[in-house]
């Protein structure tokens, strides 16, 4: 195989400079994008000024690399953490993350072995369960406007030593079908924190005039047995509750992006989506741009939350969120990504994924609420999501009994 090809920007700095912060990444089957330090930060502010604030920034700042990077909450009314990297490297085909400054895969090799010492779910799984309940009562009073509500659930993990990023990026790389991601968060109590998953979903992928999306919407666990995995891949496909689940989100993707395309369709159709752990109904959407000077960052402020994380109508699916979950989602099922100056970017829905804080993380998984939805159902719906994260984490679900 021929060696990757690596682009890299002149206006570099030195290697030690953009050592000094946590790298961001952005891995997918056919390229990896590596950000090193960070020359600024955007601005804070809600999402409604987003598009305002990076145009404004690009303006301002014309040296080192035409990007921003980072991401976005899945509250639209509190702030994205966006940065401009000092150096942006770009590997196409594979990369196994070993040279990455600031994520030295062998950092640890003399380091105590890692040992999982807690795994405590917030909420119990009783909890959730009283939350569906309560999300499916909510679609059925009389005169609901709710059609669907996502709602998650979280693990809090606790290690013997502060997390490996290197190590979780490298097993979470295995399944090529995912994106896999390392996002630096802001600074908590002084301690450095991390975004780190790997997502299935494209949100939205704008380039010249050209506009794509790809949502998922109806899961189903895979499994090992290759009949039994055949018998979950059709049972999902022909589910008229998974179907409907789907429909509202493609149909609300088609109809936020309709008024601003010459041409809109989903060329292939409702397909099965495959990673290493879960089966899932994706509609992939392409587009063709009226006015191609229109930024990323307006379609990606106008489509999150999609009814795939949040639900439909919007606003009354958020406001339940907040009632029926413990606690604030942060930058879960919000948006991770980059965009440029010329207006192009990728966004990726930030779900199977997990906050890492030194010896702490926490792991999250959802599911979508429909009429049909059963608490038992959609416990062992996000049970079967966190197996990626788990299997990254070396956490043998049965031992902690998630």
């Amino acid at each position: 195989m021929a060696n990757p090809r690596i682009w890299i920007d002149e206006d570099a700095g030195t290697e030690q400079a953009v050592a000094r912060q946590s790298p961001y990444i952005l891995k997918t089957s056919g390229e990896t994008l590596i950000a090193l330090g960070q020359i600024a930060t955007l601005p804070e502010g809600p999402q409604a000024g987003l598009v305002e604030r990076v145009s404004q920034y690009f303006k301002a700042h014309r040296d080192g690399p035409d990007m921003l990077v980072g991401v976005l909450p899945f509250d639209p009314a509190q702030a994205a953490y966006l940065f401009q990297p000092e150096r942006v490297l770009r590997v196409q085909g594979r990369h196994d993350l070993g040279s990455v400054p600031g994520l030295d895969t062998n950092a640890q090799a003399n380091a105590a072995p890692l040992r999982i010492l807690s795994v405590d779910p917030d909420p119990v799984p009783a909890g959730f369960a009283a939350a569906v309940s309560a999300g499916l009562e909510a679609m059925t009073v009389p005169g609901a406007e709710l059609r669907k509500i996502v709602l998650s659930r979280s693990l809090k993990v606790t290690a013997s030593r502060d997390f490996s990023a290197a190590d979780l990026m490298r097993r979470l790389s295995r399944d090529e079908s995912v994106t896999v991601f390392a996002a630096p968060l802001p600074v908590r109590s002084g301690k450095a924190r991390a975004l780190i998953g790997a997502t299935p979903e494209l949100l939205v992928e704008k380039r010249g005039g050209h506009i794509a999306s790809h949502p998922l919407a109806g899961s189903a666990r895979r499994h090992a047995d290759a009949a039994e995995d055949r018998r979950s891949a059709d049972a999902l496909l022909n589910s008229e509750k998974d179907r409907r689940e789907h429909d509202i989100v493609v149909e609300s993707i088609m109809d936020l992006l309709s008024p601003y395309c010459t041409e809109l369709s989903a060329p292939e159709g409702t397909a099965l989506r495959a990673t290493a752990s879960m089966w899932h109904l994706g509609t992939r959407i392409v587009g063709r741009l009226k006015d191609a000077s229109l930024p990323s960052e307006h379609f990606l402020t106008l489509l999150h939350p999609t009814p795939a994380v949040c639900g439909l109508p919007r606003a009354l699916a958020h406001r339940r969120i907040s009632e029926f979950e413990p606690y604030d989602r942060g930058f879960y099922a919000g948006a991770v990504g980059w965009c440029d100056s010329a207006g192009d970017g990728r966004w990726f829905v930030s779900i199977r994924c997990a906050e890492l804080e030194g010896d702490q993380a926490r792991l999250y998984a959802g599911a979508g609420i429909v009429p049909g939805s059963t608490p038992e159902g959609e416990l062992a719906e996000t049970a079967a999501k966190f197996r990626a994260m788990l299997d990254g984490f070396g956490i043998e679900g049965n031992r902690f009994g998630v």
